[in-house]
């Protein structure tokens, strides 16, 4: 079953979300919402989903990036974002430690605001503890576009939009984006926002 998807303005995207305890991951409330989130996510299409954006203030978040979403970008642009498939999991009441300073920045967009994208800086590389989907206690290393999906999705669940940590100056289209800014490379992007004087918050 696919799930409305909150856009921006829903009050329940600027909310904290609860942790989960073990008993509840383990419910088949828990258990129907992750699958219809998981549905969600691959109609929608994207790489992450969390609770919030389908109304729910939980500290849950599920989480894909498929080898065909990687088609529309070259090898270059894949190698440059170190983005490599993810399979599909879920990520509960996840505690997020950054392991290098958020200097990677390249475009970012989400499905709860649709047809907009913008110049996001985050680090490259990240651990996080959190639970799984059987309530056990995980610990994941992950670095490239992988490492991004982590905190774009754990920024969710305290609130926290890439609007916020944008570099203003870039919020685009898509559109436009693939018109002007698809093909730059990182260094490129960097040049022409920090000199039009744009600053990450």
């Amino acid at each position: 079953m696919r799930i409305k998807i909150a856009t921006v303005g829903e009050t329940v995207l600027r909310a904290e979300a609860r942790p989960l305890t073990v008993e509840e991951i383990r419910s088949t409330a828990i258990r129907e919402l992750i699958e219809h989130m998981r549905e969600t996510l691959q109609d929608a299409p994207g790489v992450g989903l969390a609770a919030p954006q389908v109304g729910l203030p939980l500290q849950l978040a599920v989480i894909e990036d498929k080898a065909e979403y990687h088609r529309a970008l070259s090898e270059t642009e894949l190698a440059e974002r170190a983005r490599r498939p993810v399979p599909f999991h879920v990520v509960i009441n996840p505690s997020l430690h950054l392991l290098e300073p958020p200097q990677a920045s390249f475009f970012e967009g989400c499905l709860s605001l649709p047809g907009f994208t913008a110049v996001v800086p985050r680090s490259r590389r990240v651990a996080v503890e959190c639970l799984n989907e059987q309530g056990d206690a995980v610990r994941i290393e992950a670095d490239g576009w992988y490492a991004r999906i982590l905190q774009h999705e754990i920024d969710h669940l305290h609130g926290t939009l890439y609007i916020d940590r944008m570099w203003s100056r870039s919020f685009c289209s898509l559109d436009n984006y693939s018109r002007f800014w698809k093909a730059k490379t990182a260094r490129e992007l960097a040049m022409e926002f920090r000199l039009a004087g744009d600053t990450a918050p």
